[in-house]
C-alpha cells in the first residue's frame, strides 16, 4: 500500500492539473505535511492504516496548542480533499475522513461600505486615474482583487451597448461577462486614455509606469492607502465586493444573477449577505448601478 508521503506529493500534483492556484497548492501542501508528520509520529505511515480517530486526535492537539477554530476547519477541510482524492483513486476503501468534522466557527458578517464611506474614498482617489479606476471598477463590477490585477484590455467592451467586462476562468471560477455601467466605464476610460502608460506590449488594464502589470499587493496597499485618507476604519479592498453583493441584493437583484455576476461557487454564499442589508433609498440607487 502506497505511503503517505508518496500519497501526498500525488495529491499536490493532482490539484495542481486540475489548475489550483500556488497559493492553493501551498495552503493544501503545508496542511497535509503538518498532519503526515503527526501520524508519522504515531507510528503511521500509509494510507490504508488511518482511521478517523487518529484524525480526530490530530485537530484536538492542534487546538491544545492555541489553533484557532478558522484555522482548524481550513485543516479539516484540507484533510477530507485529501481523504476523497485516496478514495476517487481507489488507494483506500474506506475514507477515515468522511466523519471528520468542523470546529464550530463564529462566522463575522461582510463589511459592508456605507454611502457616506464609498462616497469618501471615492472623493479622496478622484485625482488619482488609475487608483480611482480601480476602486470604481471593484466597486461596480464586485470583481475580486486578483480578478482585477488579472485584466487586460481585450477583457474590456468599453463602446458596447452596454459595456461589458469579461472575466476568464480562474482556478474553481467559471469565466463570466459582468455589465459594465457609466460610472465603471468613464473612470476606465480616464484612465486608459489618459494616465495609463502608452507602452507596447502592456496588455494588462493596470500597470506600473514600465507596463508591469500591478502586483495584487501593490493593489491593496495602494487602496488601502486611500482608505485611510478618506478616514474609512477598518476596510479592507475585498470589502468593496462585500458592497457590491449587499447593494443589488438590497435593490431586489435577483439573487442568481447576483451570484452569477459575482462568481460565487455556491450560491449560500451569496444568501448569507441578505441578513446584513437593508432595503436602499431612490438617491442610494444611483450611486452604484442596479444590473
Amino acid at each position: 500500500m502506497i505511503a503517505l508521503k508518496e500519497a501526498h506529493k500525488n495529491f499536490i500534483d493532482y490539484l495542481g492539473g486540475l489548475g489550483r492556484s500556488e497559493s492553493t497548492l501551498v495552503a493544501y501542501g503545508k496542511d497535509i505535511e503538518q498532519l503526515i508528520e503527526y501520524l508519522e509520529k504515531q507510528g503511521l505511515g500509509k494510507v490504508d492504516e488511518i482511521e478517523l480517530t487518529h484524525l480526530e486526535s490530530y485537530m484536538k492537539k492542534l487546538a491544545k496548542e492555541d489553533y484557532t477554530p478558522k484555522s482548524i476547519s481550513r485543516k479539516t477541510n484540507s484533510t477530507k480533499t485529501f481523504f476523497r482524492y485516496l478514495v476517487d483513486e481507489s488507494l483506500v476503501v474506506t475514507n477515515a475522513a468522511d466523519m471528520l468534522k468542523h470546529p464550530k466557527v463564529d462566522v463575522k458578517p461582510p463589511r459592508i461600505l456605507s454611502k457616506l464611506e464609498y462616497r469618501a474614498l471615492r472623493d479622496a482617489a478622484r485625482d488619482d486615474a488609475r487608483t480611482y479606476a480601480m476602486i470604481e471598477t471593484l466597486l461596480q463590477t464586485g470583481i475580486t482583487i486578483s480578478e482585477l490585477a488579472g485584466m487586460k484590455l481585450e477583457h474590456l467592451k468599453l463602446d458596447a451597448s452596454p459595456g461589458n467586462l469579461f472575466v476568464p476562468a480562474k482556478n474553481s471560477r467559471p469565466s463570466r461577462n459582468i455589465p459594465l455601467n457609466k460610472a465603471a466605464i468613464d473612470a476606465l476610460k480616464a484612465y486608459i486614455e489618459g494616465d495609463r502608460p502608452k507602452l507596447d506590449g502592456a496588455d494588462h488594464v493596470f500597470i506600473t509606469k514600465t507596463g508591469n502589470a500591478m502586483l495584487i499587493r501593490n493593489i491593496r496597499s495602494t487602496i488601502q492607502r486611500y482608505y485611510d485618507i478618506a478616514g474609512v476604519e477598518n476596510a479592507k479592498v475585498n470589502d468593496l465586493r462585500h458592497t457590491f453583493v449587499a447593494h443589488h441584493l438590497a435593490n431586489g437583484t435577483n439573487l442568481l444573477h447576483v451570484s452569477k455576476i459575482a462568481g460565487h461557487i455556491r450560491v449560500s454564499t451569496t444568501e448569507r449577505y441578505l441578513e446584513f442589508i437593508e432595503r436602499e433609498t431612490e438617491e442610494e440607487k444611483t450611486e452604484l448601478g442596479v444590473l
